[in-house]
């Protein structure tokens, strides 16, 4: 019945030791070898991503920056992009610095942000990352092409931040939270869920035979465009209450648990 899954990588494909298990990696294979579509849909850039989706074995497009990048793993052929509009980019540039966040964005699959601070350090370290500063951010990083832009802050401040920032920015872009610390800027139509259609026409099927996996409010998209979203046991509950379906976490398998449900028909 499903022709394509797909599966977001924090906290959801891989475990908090930030593996992919055996047993869900041969529940990966297995699914492929069913005839079924397997790809991956992420926050991260697409370096990052791609790193874990040959790990896997993958070979299709993944999508990455939330949405706003759709490109193949072999030949690495961009299939979808939307860049955060200019106007925005410099308008939220502008805010930051007044505001003294730390702004980071990313441009040709690098990470850049003004100046290095331990919110940078830690990001960095914690997608095994590269980063370059670039004081100069008003002519070396402001005419640039940037699918994400990503604020690093408390939870409570972003989340009080983000509808200042909706009204400052306007509809052109999709703001979204990945995880609680990480508040993401891009087009507005760079969303997991408008990826997601995307590929379902590419491969030819209907999203009533797509499957979504994920955990965070960034999936929400996803989930609900998918014909099963399926939220993982340890997915905040706004997610859980949308998804058709909540499997096990993500250090119990959760993603192979769905597989064998709904792909390999495991009872």
């Amino acid at each position: 019945m499903y022709k394509l899954i797909a599966i977001d990588i924090d906290d959801t494909l891989i475990n908090d030791d930030k593996e992919v298990t055996p047993a869900t990696q041969t529940a990966l294979e297995q699914a492929v070898a069913a005839g079924v579509v397997v790809t991956l849909a992420t926050g991260r850039a697409y370096a990052s991503a791609q790193a874990i989706a040959r790990q896997t074995g993958l070979n299709v497009p993944i999508i990455t920056y939330q949405g706003a990048l759709v490109k193949n793993l072999l030949d690495e052929e961009v299939l979808y992009e939307r860049y955060v509009p200019q106007d925005a980019v410099r308008k939220l540039f502008q805010y930051c610095v007044e505001h003294d966040l730390h702004l980071q964005t990313y441009i040709d699959d690098k990470l850049y942000a003004r100046e290095e601070n331990q919110k940078l350090i830690d990001y960095a370290a914690l997608n095994k990352t590269q980063y370059y500063i670039e004081p100069n951010w008003e002519e070396k990083l402001v005419p640039q092409k940037t699918p994400k832009m990503l604020i690093i802050d408390d939870p409570a401040f972003l989340d009080e931040l983000s509808p200042i920032l909706r009204n400052l920015l306007g509809d052109s872009v999709h703001i979204t939270k990945s995880k609680p610390h990480f508040l993401e800027i891009m087009h507005h139509e760079g969303t997991k869920g408008l990826a997601l259609e995307f590929l379902a026409k590419h491969f030819g099927c209907d999203l009533s035979e797509t499957i979504a996996v994920g955990d965070s409010w960034n999936d929400h998209e996803m989930l609900e465009a998918a014909g099963l979203g399926v939220a993982m046991a340890n997915a905040i509950p706004a997610l859980k209450e949308i998804a058709d379906f909540v499997t096990l976490s993500n250090n119990e398998d959760g993603v192979k648990f769905a597989i064998d449900k709904f792909i390999l028909g495991a009872e």
